[in-house]
């Protein structure tokens, strides 16, 4: 094991590290009770490196991002110290063993919807559905995904994007019945995102915006949680059918997992069933369905089709219906 002597420190693995030892206490950690006095909450340096099976010496660099080549043996050794979850572990990895080429600032491909993606969420009529990609952007959504959150193909591109109507819509403050673990959840993926792209542009850009728009956000993406969905319930208040209880499943796309189709499911003879199904008449026949009873304040101007500097995955929308679209 070899330090990363020249090489600068890496600061986010330092930062995750830090985290996440200080909110394992020793009782969790199974050391008991008798460890002595403590200046701060959680573990010492020497008790991750003690229940690590490695050296003390050895864990302070790693955790200062002073130490590189750690095995993936000493990585899951410190994971089950820190009691990281699947998330947690996987995005250890992506901090301490950053993928080739990623210290090089790369534009992240163009995201595209195929044709039968699109086609998939038109037959899903009954239910909401969205296909989201890299960094929250929602890439196309069927019209009662739509009517449930906001049509986000009549917004400019880069403001087709989750994390920006979760934080910088009001309406999503109203429409989802408990915001801050909606919001949380939302810092959480887009910390998970940024291990696996680091140098995304499009992604720091996002980061800058809504740190200096919400104080939230700012918070707790210092908290460095992570977070990967995979399905919970979601609670709404909609200006439109009242509230509801619905069941998401997330489902990657096995061409880029980065990408995901989400689905949105209500319990069968349950007032929520009742109010999708309202939701799904109103979204069918009201002639303001596609724009929703929710807007974004002060959206960016559009410049339309074609990308723009400092935006390089943005693709040129092809000629279709407002389901969706590639970027």
């Amino acid at each position: 094991m070899s330090t990363s002597a020249g090489r600068e420190p890496n600061l986010e693995l330092r930062d995750f590290l830090r985290s996440r030892r200080a909110r394992t206490s020793p009782h969790e950690a199974g050391l008991g009770p008798d460890t002595g006095p403590r200046r701060v909450p959680g573990l010492r340096r020497e008790e991750v490196a003690r229940l690590a099976g490695i050296s003390v010496d050895y864990y302070v660099r790693l955790e200062r991002g002073r130490s590189v080549n750690a095995s993936a043996q000493v990585l899951d050794a410190i994971a089950r110290a820190l009691r990281l979850d699947a998330a947690e572990h996987a995005h250890l990895f992506d901090l301490a063993c950053p993928r080739p080429g990623s210290a090089r600032r790369r534009a992240v491909p163009p995201q595209r919807v195929r044709p039968g993606l699109l086609r998939l969420l038109d037959s899903l009529s009954d239910i909401p559905a969205m296909i989201m990609g890299h960094r929250l952007d929602v890439l196309a959504a069927n019209p009662l995904a739509k009517a449930l959150y906001t049509d986000f193909d009549a917004l400019p591109h880069r403001d087709r994007n989750l994390a920006r109507f979760i934080f910088l819509d009001p309406a999503a403050r109203d429409l989802l019945a408990d915001w801050e673990t909606a919001a949380r959840g939302t810092v959480s993926v887009l910390r998970l995102y940024a291990g696996h792209h680091p140098h995304d542009p499009r992604l720091t850009e996002l980061i800058g915006e809504l740190s200096v728009h919400d104080e939230d956000f700012r918070q707790w993406w210092a908290d460095h949680d992570v977070l990967q969905y995979t399905h919970g319930t979601k609670h709404y208040r909609h200006p439109v059918v009242g509230e509801l209880a619905l069941d998401y499943e997330t489902l990657p796309l096995p061409d880029d997992p980065d990408r995901a189709l989400y689905l949105y499911t209500a319990e069968p003879d349950t007032p929520s069933a009742h109010a999708l199904r309202l939701l799904g008449s109103w979204a069918a026949t009201d002639s303001t369905a596609e724009r929703t009873p929710h807007t974004t304040p002060n959206p960016a101007p559009d410049t339309g089709a074609t990308a723009r500097p400092g935006h390089p995955d943005d693709a040129a929308d092809t000629p279709r219906s407002s389901t969706g679209h590639d970027r």
